[in-house]
Order: structure tokens, then sequence, then C-alpha cells
């Protein structure tokens, strides 16, 4: 088990709108989708990304902090 301690806030960037929100990341779940605040489209992970924070966040989800880009989540 790491010992790195997550950041639980990334600022999340709509592709079709470019509005950002910071949102909070859950820690025993991925968020697969996102309603933008701005435009309205649903948000969902890009191909080869588990969730919303890793296609469009800042910081990417608590599980990939943890192991690292490639690392499991949410399989």
């Amino acid at each position: 088990m790491s010992d790195v301690v997550p950041e639980l806030r990334s600022a999340l960037t709509c592709p079709h709108c470019g509005h950002q929100a910071t949102e909070t990341m859950p820690t025993n779940a991925c968020q697969f989708f996102y309603d933008c605040q701005g435009c309205g489209a649903l948000l969902r992970p890009r191909s080869g990304d588990c969730c919303v924070f890793c296609s469009y966040g800042t910081v990417p989800c608590p599980p990939i902090q943890a192991e690292g880009k490639g690392g499991a989540c949410c399989g």
C-alpha cells in the first residue's frame, strides 16, 4: 500500500465549452459521468481513461495518484 496522500480536488474543464469547475473526487468509486455546469454536456471518460477526472481534470483520480499512470483503477 502506498503512503501517498491523494489530492481530492480537481478542476474539470469541459472539452465542448471550456467551462471549468473544481470538484471533490470520490475516494471509493470512479466518476464515470459529469454534467458540465456551463453547457450541460454529459462528459464521459476518453478511451483508455478510467474516469472524467483522469480525462478532463487537473489532478487524476485518487487510485491513479496512488498507483501511478497505468495503475489499476475501478477494475
